[in-house]
């Protein structure tokens, strides 16, 4: 009984039991049919697909991603802005197109009840508008501002 368990064997894919290689039908699973070799060779086809440098690039995603979650951006707004970036990460920093961005933000509690002064007509206003973050894919500065209902 105690060579049977060092065997050499395997998990089928289709039913999910524990199988042993000397057991196979015809490289197929004696339980189910379903062909343990077709399945080896479709692991092998997905090991090219993420690379080291994948890794680095959808780790930059996911911070880029989770700051803007955190502030309150709508997730679409975030993917748009990120699809930009990807577009500019190929060229050197001088051929970039496209680099500022302008995102909106949700207005707090106080947001709401003090006087805001309108980034884009220098009007005060304290009812409305809408909050954003703006900024140049260049520089690591941000700027929260605000824009009127009339701009």
């Amino acid at each position: 009984m105690t060579s049977r368990m060092h065997a050499p064997h395997t998990t089928c894919p289709g039913c999910q039991e524990e199988v042993f290689l000397d057991e196979l039908v015809g490289g197929k699973c004696p339980l189910c049919g379903c062909s343990l070799e077709d399945f080896e060779e479709s692991i092998g086809e997905y090991d090219g697909i993420l690379d080291r440098s994948d890794l680095s690039w959808l780790i930059f995603n996911y911070f880029v991603f989770k700051k803007f979650v955190d502030l309150g951006v709508p997730p679409s707004q975030i993917m748009g802005f990120v699809s930009s970036y990807e577009q500019n990460a190929d060229k050197p920093p001088e051929e970039w197109t496209k680099t500022e961005f302008s995102l909106e933000l949700p207005m707090g509690v106080l947001d709401r009840i003090r006087p805001k002064r309108c980034a884009k007509c220098n009007r005060l206003f304290v009812r409305g508008g809408r909050k954003q973050i703006t900024g140049d894919m260049r520089h690591t500065s941000v700027r929260i501002q605000y824009v009127c209902d009339r701009c």
